[in-house]
């Protein structure tokens, strides 16, 4: 029975009895590598931040992959876990999750040709196209010994106390790599026939149940839906899933398509819970519980695929990213103060592939824990946020909570700054949770809200500090006509809802140009058939891998040209994990990308443009500028005329390319920090 009759979400909150042991939710927190794992202090560093997560009483914890042996490795000394001095640094870990009556596994992954090292491993010696390493061919022996490496490192992990394991076994790494005859092209017996090549994965579970005795919770990670070629059949998933159950796994796991797909899965486009159908289809193939995952963001997501049997438990990664209490805030009811993922990637994904400590663009504390600790003020002060834009809101809800006094102006109706422009790109839905939840702590914390309302330097005098976080400004660049009614500014096109024309060009291939190009071929969300046909992904599964013969992508509205003065590649700023896919939409739905352009003239006629040493009349009835922004600082020479202290975050300390993740976190930690 539910934690509460009056619990909005009863599915989520009805306890899940694996009869030796029961989780008190059906949310698990998804693995997630976060960088800490490598760092110096990185144990102590995680104890906090899966602590914090228990303490928000998340049913399960998932930890990010550890390697059981060298040759598993993501990277060159990433995690791994060999010898028992190793899994008493774990324990730091597991004790800190306990202390909160929480339950972690730890998920045990070998990266296989997916390693970026000399050492990776493999089936078949077939190169990762996302890795510069070449992997050797395992020997049967060296299989029969990473068997036993897998096995040991479960046994490590019930040494170190965690609850259980998870087994990798989706994505693209090891022990999908023996399933799929896309990169196991052996002829022995870990090769050939289904039978064989599962026979990895099934040594592997039972090896594990049968050391660890049946009081140790074994998940297993099924790739359900490779999206590659030659990948498994829905009959050998199914095939894989009964034996899986039979080796002695309490709970299949859900993955969807290996890293070098060429489909978003988690990208903000994808639809919310847009890959639950695979799990729905699996329910009624086994009887143990099934996880089902990828782009679930809130409470109300997660009830209602529980609600409709679409699986029996929610994994989220991402959003214990973006707000460690998620559950405990869901539990009395409907809330307006839960933090919610966009599923962007810039801080986590993006941060990690860089080498850098992954954290969150709405939660810059997050992973950051154990630094980032924020105090009541001894001195508490009257303060203005001018500006209320992503970071001027995060600056003021923290200052007001912390017991200034706070008053945030904004010059627009309403508040949210670029973040309601953004809102309009299909996809993107999900940035307007983010002023929601930054507008509810700002009623929350006690802040005056005054929008409509351009401050002047000589409003400002009675105040003791001053925040600008006045944003940016669209910069008009110098092209002959560039005052010609055809010209429109991309807030004329975002927000201002301006008619444009069928054949149109963007200047500027940032950021903002691709989201514009983005609203003009798509004016309206994707649902999920829409978003599967176009993406190439074959909802009724008769063929491998889950890939259709030829995406389905439906003829554009308009001819749009995307210009750029630089000869560099279109969209070479943008995110490291998400970049592909807004290149791959553009040139599917036929926008022409033209690079090294000079700009000649804007007239009647369209605009007259050279490059590769010619020149050309773009006829196009619309001119859409993305050239970039400048700082709106307009405020600083009275401010400082006037004595007052003042202080700059966000697009107006520096525009350049718009960096919500960067304006977040200035705000925050200036607000932590007066």
């Amino acid at each position: 029975m539910p934690d509460s009759p009056h619990s909005a979400y009863p599915h989520i909150f009805e306890p899940l009895d694996l009869g030796f042991t029961r989780l008190k939710n059906r949310i698990i927190m998804g693995s997630m590598h976060t960088g800490l794992e490598e760092h110096r202090n990185g144990f102590e560093r995680m104890a906090a931040f899966y602590a914090e997560r228990a303490q928000g009483e998340v049913g399960l914890i998932v930890t990010g992959g550890v390697a059981p042996n060298r040759q598993g490795w993501v990277s060159p000394f990433s995690i791994k876990l060999t010898t028992s001095s190793e899994a008493r640094k774990h324990q730091l870990i597991t004790n800190a999750v306990h202390q909160h009556q929480g339950k972690i596994v730890m998920q045990i992954l070998h990266a296989g040709r997916y390693g970026y090292h000399p050492l990776c491993v493999a089936p078949s010696r077939i190169k990762s196209p996302i890795s510069k390493f070449t992997p050797r061919k395992m020997s049967q022996r060296g299989i029969r010994r990473t068997i036993k490496h897998y096995i040991r490192c479960a046994a490590l992990a019930q040494e170190a106390g965690y609850d259980g394991v998870e087994i990798m076994g989706s994505e693209g790494y090891l022990i999908n790599e023996f399933l799929v005859p896309h990169t196991n092209k052996r002829s022995d017996e870990w090769g050939g026939s289904y039978e064989n090549r599962m026979r990895f994965a099934l040594e592997i579970v039972s090896g594990i149940r049968q050391m660890a005795g049946p009081e140790f919770i074994i998940v297993y990670r099924l790739s359900m839906l490779d999206l590659v070629p030659n990948g498994s059949t829905w009959e050998e998933v199914v095939m894989l899933a009964k034996e899986i159950e039979k080796a002695g796994a309490n709970i299949i796991n859900t993955g969807i398509g290996w890293h070098e797909a060429r489909v978003p899965t988690i990208a903000t486009m994808v639809p919310n819970g847009g890959f639950s159908w695979v799990t729905a289809r699996m329910k009624k193939e086994v009887s143990i519980p099934l996880i089902t995952t990828n782009r679930i963001n809130s409470p109300e997501q997660a009830e209602e695929l529980l609600k409709s049997g679409a699986a029996d438990m929610i994994s989220m990664a991402r959003p214990f990213l973006a707000d460690a209490h998620l559950v405990a805030k869901a539990k009395s009811g409907p809330q307006h103060n839960i933090n919610t993922c966009i599923g962007c990637n810039q801080a986590c994904l993006d941060h990690l592939f860089s080498g850098k400590t992954a954290s969150c663009l709405v939660n810059p504390r997050a992973c950051h824990e154990t630094l980032w600790n924020v105090q009541p003020s001894t001195t508490p002060k009257n303060v203005a946020v001018v500006g209320g834009g992503p970071a001027g809101m995060a600056c003021a809800s923290i200052l007001a909570e912390r017991g200034h006094q706070v008053t945030l102006f904004e010059s627009a109706h309403t508040l949210g700054g670029q973040f309601r422009m953004a809102c309009e790109i299909p996809g993107k839905q999900d940035f307007k949770e983010t002023i929601r939840y930054f507008s509810r702590r700002l009623v929350e914390s006690g802040a005056q809200v005054v929008t409509n309302k351009r401050v002047e330097a000589t409003d400002l005098t009675a105040f003791d500090e001053v925040v600008l976080a006045s944003g940016v400004t669209p910069r008009t660049p110098s092209i002959p006509g560039v005052d010609h009614e055809k010209v429109l500014s991309y807030p004329d096109v975002l927000l201002h809802k301006k008619p444009v024309g069928k054949r149109v060009a963007i200047i500027g291939a940032g950021g903002i140009g691709f989201d514009v190009a983005e609203f003009l071929l798509q004016q309206e969300h994707q649902e999920i058939p829409e978003f599967m046909a176009e993406w190439g992904v074959d909802m009724e599964y008769k063929n491998r891998g889950g890939l259709l013969d030829k995406p389905n992508v439906e003829a554009p509205p308009r001819e749009i040209y995307l210009l750029q003065r630089s000869t560099g590649k279109p969209g070479g700023k943008l995110g490291k994990t998400t970049g592909w896919i807004h290149r791959a939409s553009i040139r599917n739905h036929g926008v022409k990308t033209i690079t090294g352009v000079e700009y000649l003239q804007i007239s009647d006629d369209g605009i007259e443009i050279r490059y590769a040493d010619k020149v050309d009349l773009l006829r196009v009835d619309n001119i859409v500028i993305c050239a970039g922004q400048t700082s709106e600082t307009s405020l600083t020479k009275g401010l400082k005329d006037l004595n007052i202290n003042f202080h700059i975050i966000g697009g107006a300390r520096l525009a350049g390319e718009l960096d919500a993740k960067r304006a977040i976190s200035e705000g925050m930690e200036l607000g932590a920090r007066i």
